[in-house]
């Protein structure tokens, strides 16, 4: 007794266009022909040292929140609370942008460990890449 395959035939290997017999593959640029990104080099130039990077947030709190906080030691001149795109619910943790590298300081020194809606935060600075 014989067994016929139902559905869809095998395409036979030979099909393929002679051209296309091997893979092609894609290769990065070497060291001397890369760029560096001008993103970073503007990131570079950009972060003075007053540029926060803040962990350990709660899901409630909210960029007001985290604004009214470290404005106690210093001007706080962007807030950013990072969120899931989906949920839009807090990932715990922001950037917080202070007017002076002063003030940023400061928030390190006082608000590094301390407590945000019952949970231990820390400040640090953004380091560039």
């Amino acid at each position: 007794m014989s067994y016929a395959r139902v559905g869809r035939s095998v395409s036979p290997r030979d099909s393929i266009s002679p051209g296309r017999r091997h893979r092609s593959r894609s290769r990065s640029l070497s060291k001397s022909r890369r760029s560096r990104s001008r993103s970073r080099e503007s990131v570079d130039a950009s972060n003075p040292g007053n540029n926060l990077y803040v962990t350990g947030l709660s899901t409630r709190v909210t960029s007001s929140d985290l604004e009214k906080y470290f404005n106690k030691e210093g001007k706080v001149l962007e807030c950013h609370l990072v969120t899931d795109p989906r949920s839009r619910e807090s990932r715990g943790f922001g950037f917080v942008t202070m007017e002076t590298t002063e003030d940023a300081e400061r928030c390190i020194k006082y608000l590094n460990r301390s407590v945000l809606e019952g949970r231990l935060i820390t400040v640090e600075k953004v380091w560039s890449v």
